[in-house]
């Protein structure tokens, strides 16, 4: 029993002394921080839709849930994509958010489109490519 405890504070050890070099090393390297501002304003506009806007009556609700569904199946979808807002009001569907090209955008949308209808979508997403 003494050993085993001995290991595991051997190990706490080891493991705080590596979290604080690892830290160290962070702040020495200057942070580039988001800048989202430009969304930030757009969102404070009333006319957006934002996720907090969603409507939370059983069809629109449905609504967000099967296109969240049908994004998150799609693998071909980037970790972008799949976190792309979906916000559905009387109907209507908002999709915000950055996706990596083009043709995610358009997969995106068609998948909206499929359960909502063509004409129900806002497609609102950003082309933000891989740097």
């Amino acid at each position: 029993m003494r050993i085993f405890m001995q290991n595991i504070v051997r190990t706490a050890i080891c493991a705080s002394l590596l979290g604080g070099w690892a830290m160290a090393g962070a702040q020495d390297a200057p942070a580039t921080q988001p800048d989202n501002t430009r969304m930030n304003q757009r969102d404070r506009n009333s006319n957006e839709a934002t996720a907090d806007q969603q409507k939370m009556n059983p069809s629109d609700r449905e609504t967000t849930k099967q296109i969240r569904q049908a994004i998150e199946k799609d693998k071909s979808i980037s970790t972008y994509g799949h976190n792309v807002k979906v916000v559905t009001q009387n109907g209507m569907v908002t999709l915000k958010g950055p996706v990596r090209s083009e043709e995610e955008k358009k997969a995106i949308e068609a998948k909206a489109a499929e359960v909502a209808g063509p004409d129900k979508v806002n497609d609102e997403m950003d082309i933000k490519p891989k740097q």
